[in-house]
């Protein structure tokens, strides 16, 4: 593979439509680093990662530090060389090194991005709303739209939040599956409360009731839990898939593209996740579309649920200059799809911008 010619990098806040909550605060932009590599026989591809902290433990000022200067020294230098390059950086940021990792791979056509015919891919739906008649209001939206499994979010007080789930069971009513995500917003006595206080009608899982490193609250809750437990934030490689189950922690395994850093790991782990005896659940809700976009040609092959990378629906404009397709609650592949950025958004939502060459 020839050298690297130019790297571009772009930093962006780009706003939500509506605040996304979660148990460690309301998310109401992304904050985003965008790469464009290109090799010196004129061939680019694209890359990103929305840097979110409580997510991870990078931020977004050390990302983009850390993305600046690791362009400057992979600029000239082969792809092969490159990719070995971000593996290594992905060791301490994992986040950022997927903005390159991406990038990187797409300069190589990998089969996994070639749409043959159209293909949709479902998606999960979020629903929003907390007081009852404005459940049934939007659970009757996303029906409409589609939407034959959604999620909610707990992890703000236990009492509150089973009273909360018994609203939606009722309403939903075997019309949907229900994901339940409390990203790490519980400690071992209040997930097991929330455990107790909730059937398992019409829910597909629980989502990460406890912080990420804290595998001992975890297990508790999990062992008192009548539904199927999913792991999210604990896991980022396949050394967290395999303590995942030899501990029986879960049912579910997410993954994510900017956790794993490549697309080729990223199928590899959807792969361990199966052979250890789980499920694998795809996506990243807080990606943009071209992220999401990444995400959904691994999940047209490789999984079987519906995808959680819905990401590029929350914010007010887009990466890429063609839409992608949304309709009947999944995310449509088109044969012959080849991702531009718009740079029309990105002069728009840039804080910041740097190129290596």
């Amino acid at each position: 593979m020839p050298p690297l010619e130019k790297i571009a990098l772009h930093r962006l806040r780009i706003p939500l439509f509506r605040p996304y909550r979660l148990s460690f605060g309301a998310v109401e932009s992304y904050d985003v680093i965008v790469a464009a590599i290109t090799d010196r026989d004129g061939r680019t591809g694209f890359g990103e990662a929305n840097i979110i902290t409580g997510y991870t433990d990078e931020t977004i000022t050390d990302g983009w530090r850390v993305a600046c200067e690791f362009a400057a020294r992979i600029t000239g230098i082969g792809s092969a060389a490159a990719k070995s390059e971000t593996l290594k950086l992905g060791e301490h940021y994992p986040f950022t090194a997927s903005t390159f990792g991406t990038a990187l791979e797409m300069l190589e056509s990998p089969p996994i991005l070639t749409v043959n015919k159209t293909h949709p891919v479902p998606l999960l739906g979020l629903l929003n709303a907390t007081e009852e008649d404005a459940i049934h209001a939007e659970f009757a939206t996303l029906l409409a739209d589609g939407f034959r499994t959604i999620k909610i979010k707990v992890g703000f007080n236990a009492g509150a939040d089973a009273r909360f789930v018994r609203t939606v069971q009722s309403v939903v009513n075997g019309r949907a599956k229900i994901r339940i995500d409390a990203n790490q917003g519980y400690s071992a006595d209040e997930g097991v409360a929330f455990v107790r206080s909730i059937t398992p009608q019409d829910i597909e899982l629980f989502e990460q009731p406890c912080a990420a490193g804290d595998w001992d609250s975890h297990m508790a809750v999990a062992r008192a839990a009548e539904v199927p437990m999913m792991l999210d934030e604990s896991i980022y490689g396949l050394a967290d898939i395999d303590k995942a189950a030899s501990l029986k922690a879960a049912a579910y395994i997410k993954v994510k593209l900017m956790k794993l850093i490549t697309l080729e790991a990223l199928t590899h782990a959807i792969a361990h996740i199966r052979a250890c005896g789980m499920q694998p659940v795809l996506g990243n809700g807080v990606a943009c579309d071209l992220g999401c976009w990444l995400e959904a040609c691994v999940a047209a092959q490789h999984i079987d649920n519906a995808g959680e990378m819905n990401g590029f629906l929350k914010p007010r404009a887009n990466l890429l200059t063609q839409p992608l397709i949304f309709r009947d609650g999944s995310l449509w592949l088109e044969p012959g799809y080849t991702p531009q950025l718009d740079e029309t958004v990105l002069e728009r939502y840039r804080v910041d911008t740097y190129t290596a060459s």
